[in-house]
């Protein structure tokens, strides 16, 4: 019991933060349910169909949108921690008018290829509101993963809560008495409770004593010496998200509508359980962006749970399929069985993929992990496809999972060398290096002789001191190259001490 309060003691700030994550998608998935639940009842089926569309297209907008800065500034932060309030206004002023301007762009162009969106252009004030709703999305996206970095998920947490409970409320006490079917209504609730949840974090921060408002004034030239780093993370936030969202899409096309969704249920399930590794190593990002050091021990607890997370939800979805698809109809647990069985094992390469992508994030090789994810990416697509083709919906899933597989294969050696080759080849934080030089030198300080007796190892210099008085130093020569310069200055301190205490000739 004790062994088990240390663990959790000693990893508590991992705990807390990759909680908050899977809290966040648990509250807003529950009280998003009941939000949808509420307006089928209260507004006709065309103002719900209009608002989902609308807000689907905002979703996929503001993703687009954030350009890379939210994973950026999970690297960053930690790296600046000085520059944190500044590169967060700026991160989010520039999505916020990159977003708007893409809503804005969506809303006038759309319709005229998509009848199902002409309310977005009916008057100028539903576009305003489609623009605004968009660059809340871009925001929030934004803040939520810089809160993430700062090793604050509590606060994107209640963020998430009180957004989610402000849907709920503007829904039921207003939405009902003076939004009644108007075609937007939906929508603009959506946005203006993204506002509640900003201005409720936001305020408290900018009122507090002690913080002086030029801390939060935007720097553009700190966002444009990350701007081609940003543009990486976007393009890998693009690779990674792109398969997943055309799976459906190929079930639509490839078998039939029927059949998507039969997948698309079984997805919405997994898709959970694959929160969980995803969860893990965002905050694994977070904490290591800045101290590599402990990323072999951090990487071992995140992989050690999520394969007990990965073998627990397993054995729940293997043997509870068919209770848990009943819940959504008896075709669906006819149906969907074996697909939600097949796509559950997924969990395991998963945990090799989500790894090696936060490894290559923390070591500053994302263009690599862009080279590396995006054939792996074209994989899953075409062995879906293959499968769909030979084996209908279980035949898609086995495809794609094999694909999965394949990936995990090819990032495993990364993954290994970071985490089980970590401690032998990690180098000590600076100022273990320090202390571990300036006792070397104060042991020899005193021992001019070891000039005569150990040639080459102490060379005198002068060093100015703030009193302008010069003195005298011993002074390391250059080290030959080993593997790390705190291994040779401790081999040689050790020489030193050997020769120091071997017996002089008279």
């Amino acid at each position: 019991m004790n062994a088990l309060l240390h663990w959790l003691k000693t990893n508590s700030i991992m705990l807390i933060n990759a909680g908050s994550l899977i809290g966040t998608t648990a509250i807003t998935s529950g009280l998003g349910f009941v939000y949808w639940w509420i307006a089928a009842r209260h507004f006709s089926t065309a103002a719900v169909g209009i608002a989902s569309a609308a807000i689907s297209a905002m979703m996929l907008l503001g993703s687009f949108c954030v350009l890379g800065l939210g994973t950026l500034l999970i690297t960053e932060l930690p790296r600046q921690p000085k520059q944190a309030a500044s590169l967060i206004s700026t991160a989010l002023l520039v999505v916020g008018v990159v977003g708007a301007g893409a809503g804005l762009a969506f809303a006038l162009v759309a319709p005229s290829a998509i009848a199902g969106f002409h309310p977005l252009r009916a008057n100028w004030l539903n576009v305003c509101i489609f623009a605004l709703g968009v660059s809340l999305n871009a925001i929030t996206l934004v803040l939520d993963q810089a809160l993430i970095g700062l090793l604050r998920g509590g606060l994107q947490l209640w963020r998430n809560t009180l957004f989610a409970l402000a849907k709920l409320g503007t829904l039921f006490f207003v939405g009902s008495w003076l939004f009644h079917d108007v075609g937007l209504a939906l929508y603009a609730m959506w946005a203006f409770s993204n506002i509640f949840s900003l201005l409720i974090l936001v305020l408290p921060v900018l009122c507090q004593r002690g913080n002086p408002q030029r801390n939060y004034r935007p720097q553009w030239g700190l966002l444009r010496k990350l701007g081609a780093s940003a543009m990486q993370h976007h393009l890998l936030n693009l690779t990674l998200q792109f398969p997943t969202q055309v799976l459906p899409i190929l079930v639509t096309a490839l078998l039939s509508a029927e059949m998507n969704a039969w997948f698309y249920v079984s997805w919405m399930i997994v898709s959970f359980v694959f929160i969980i590794p995803g969860a893990l190593t965002t905050v694994l990002h977070a904490m290591n962006a800045a101290q590599q050091t402990t990323l072999a021990h951090k990487a071992r607890v995140t992989i050690g749970l999520t394969v007990l997370t990965g073998i627990l939800t397993n054995l729940v979805l293997q043997f509870g399929t068919t209770q848990i698809l009943g819940l959504f109809g008896s075709s669906y647990a006819h149906n969907a069985a074996w697909c939600l069985r097949i796509l559950a094992l997924a969990a395991f390469p998963l945990i090799v993929k989500n790894h090696y992508i936060s490894i290559c994030r923390i070591q500053d090789r994302v263009g690599s992990a862009i080279l590396g994810i995006l054939p792996g990416g074209i994989l899953e697509v075409f062995a879906a496809a293959l499968g769909a083709h030979l084996g209908g919906l279980a035949g898609l899933s086995i495809g794609w999972v094999a694909a999965i597989t394949v990936e995990a294969v090819c990032m495993t050696p990364t993954v290994y060398k970071a985490v089980w080759l970590g401690e032998t080849l990690e180098i000590p934080d600076m100022q273990h290096s320090q202390k571990l030089q300036a006792a070397w030198l104060v042991e020899t300080a005193s021992l001019p002789a070891i000039a005569q007796s150990y040639p080459g190892i102490a060379i005198m210099h002068r060093v100015e001191t703030t009193t302008n008085q010069s003195i005298s130093r011993l002074k390391p020569p250059r080290l030959q190259k080993y593997e790390y310069e705190e291994y040779a200055v401790g081999k040689m301190a050790r020489e030193i001490a050997t020769t120091m205490h071997q017996p002089k000739n008279c």
